[in-house]
């Protein structure tokens, strides 16, 4: 038997990124104490209200099919947004509606390129994001970005990996896994370079509300990129909603018209009550965000201060709900280093090859889980540390 080719191209790249976490619930599940640092789930529930928007709705018969592009009530909401924060006339046929960001982006990426184009992505870059633009047969280019610049994408380093085949820059920013803001200026540098060679910017804004340090800027907010940027986002991250799976792409109107049927095709509609749910999310003064910030940027001075004294480097993020950490001094790469301290210590990372070759001697901590929590899991770290002869002193 054959299959598409598809699935050669995807390969690897599904959940085999996700090993290191795999194997830390297959131990938890083996009675072992593991303290789980890899998905970003956050660990405070949604805020009642949308639970309970979600529940009156589907009470109330809000279970039937939806149209391919949105609720009525929810484009609305979306178009309002984006109206508001851009300072510009968003409308709703700029809008489409998905059961979360990653079928966002694989829509919006499957509808701008093919076999013989070129995509654009800073490295690191979230797991996922390699496989949404294979999938389409289009070729990754990584763009590096350094950790002497904490991991802002550089103008130049992007002039550099242009080439005729390339269409398409994925932005990221506020960044996953590195917790970098794009500022302003930097946004409207790489912006110029994305004009002058008449590229696409797909821009993943999921972490727009978790701002830690800095001011949030977007190249859609920019008049002169919006007609070559479509935004992604939802609201996992900012509601504390994964679950829901409850996302949208906003962009220009020519785009919504063209990708739409592509839409259609994979999934036609989502559940309305859901989409009731994430309406009033946008349209009310939720707490969780700000409780979020407040508990990562906790967490971050935690975690930072936990290691002083090793040669184990936390980079405190500026953004969203993870810490990365350089583990290059102890001599282990970040897959070595993540595998041996789930064997050794029962603490589940996410290693820093998962997000790119940048990211490789690093490993990745998720701050979504209790103080306490973390605070054992920094000894359990520190400890695996002082084994490998890492501690100052010890050599």
């Amino acid at each position: 038997m054959t299959f598409a080719s598809i699935t050669d191209r995807l390969a690897g790249l599904g959940s085999g990124k996700w090993e290191v976490h795999f194997a830390g619930r297959r131990r938890k599940a083996a009675g072992h104490d593991v303290i789980e640092l890899t998905i970003g789930e956050p660990d405070i529930p949604p805020d009642p209200a949308l639970l309970d928007i979600c529940t009156e709705a589907m009470r109330a018969g809000r279970t039937r099919y939806s149209n391919g592009q949105g609720e009525e009530a929810l484009l609305d909401a979306i178009a309002a947004k984006y109206s508001r924060r851009t300072g510009r006339t968003i409308t709703t046929d700029q809008v489409l509606c998905f059961p979360g960001t990653q079928t966002a982006l694989y829509t919006v990426m499957a509808g701008l390129v093919e076999g013989g184009d070129a995509v654009l992505i800073p490295d690191p870059y979230y797991a996922t994001y390699e496989g949404v633009v294979r999938a389409t047969g289009a070729t990754v280019v990584p763009v590096p970005t350094w950790d002497r610049h904490r991991f802002h994408l550089q103008a130049a380093d992007l002039e550099a990996a242009i080439t005729p085949a390339t269409k398409v820059l994925l932005l990221n920013t506020p960044h996953n896994p590195t917790g970098a803001v794009l500022s302003a200026d930097e946004i409207d540098e790489i912006g110029a370079v994305c004009r002058k060679h008449d590229l696409w910017i797909v821009a993943d804004e999921v972490y727009e509300d978790l701002i830690l340090r800095g001011s949030f800027a977007s190249p859609f907010d920019r008049a002169d990129l919006a007609e070559r940027t479509v935004v992604c986002s939802s609201i996992s991250k900012s509601h504390a909603a994964p679950g829901f799976r409850s996302g949208w792409a906003v962009g220009p109107v020519a785009f919504c018209a063209k990708v739409l049927p592509v839409s259609e095709i994979m999934l036609f509609g989502g559940q309305p009550f859901i989409a009731d749910m994430t309406a009033h999310a946008l349209t009310h003064d939720i707490p969780t965000a700000a409780t979020m910030r407040a508990a990562y940027a906790q967490r971050a001075a935690l975690v930072c201060k936990a290691l002083e004294g090793t040669r184990l480097k936390p980079l405190s993020p500026e953004a969203g709900m993870f810490l990365l950490i350089d583990v290059r001094a102890t001599g282990l790469s970040g897959d070595a280093f993540a595998k041996r301290l789930l064997e050794t210590e029962d603490v589940a990372t996410m290693p820093g090859s998962s997000f790119g070759a940048q990211a490789e001697g690093f490993i990745r901590l998720s701050l979504t889980v209790p103080d306490g929590i973390l605070a054992e899991a920094c000894a359990r770290i520190a400890r695996f540390a002082a084994k490998q002869g890492i501690r100052e002193g010890v050599e």
